[in-house]
């Protein structure tokens, strides 16, 4: 089950603009997709659990209750599952550097995380996966982000 929430939170670490940030999350999104570098894993789709995390500058405008006027998790949850079935992806990097440019897309968005998980790759661990994360005004995710083995 794809848990999304949304959440008022203070600027991430070393942030020089300290005006009031919202931070939407996306918790446990699981999707099966193509993906590996093993000719086996080219034969089958695989069970992968994503979770994002934007940090989203507030805007001084109202909200109005208008849906224009936040990011749309909606739009990043179709984003992740329209480029995920696209076809095939070699590396769980390659797919969470995409996601992230997804995140980045929307100029509000000053901040994301994404977690990429592979389920089903080994029999006695629950996941194996990677970790990025980035910020606005970087050229790119690929050049910037940091690698985290899955706990």
């Amino acid at each position: 089950m794809t848990r999304i929430l949304a959440e008022r939170t203070s600027a991430p670490e070393g942030a020089q603009d300290r005006r009031a940030l919202s931070r939407v999350f996306i918790s446990d999104m699981v999707l099966e997709c193509s993906i590996g570098i093993h000719s086996h894993e080219h034969d089958k789709p695989q069970r992968v659990r994503i979770n994002v995390d934007l940090w989203i500058e507030e805007n001084p405008t109202p909200i109005d209750d208008d849906i224009v006027n936040v990011v749309s998790y909606e739009d990043i949850v179709s984003g992740i599952e329209s480029y995920l079935g696209k076809g095939h992806i070699n590396l769980i990097e390659t797919a969470a550097e995409r996601i992230a440019e997804l995140c980045l897309a929307d100029r509000r968005v000053v901040k994301v995380r994404v977690r990429f998980e592979k389920l089903d790759v080994f029999s006695n661990v629950a996941s194996a996966g990677v970790e990025i994360e980035c910020g606005r005004g970087e050229a790119s995710p690929a050049g910037t982000f940091q690698v985290v083995p899955a706990p």
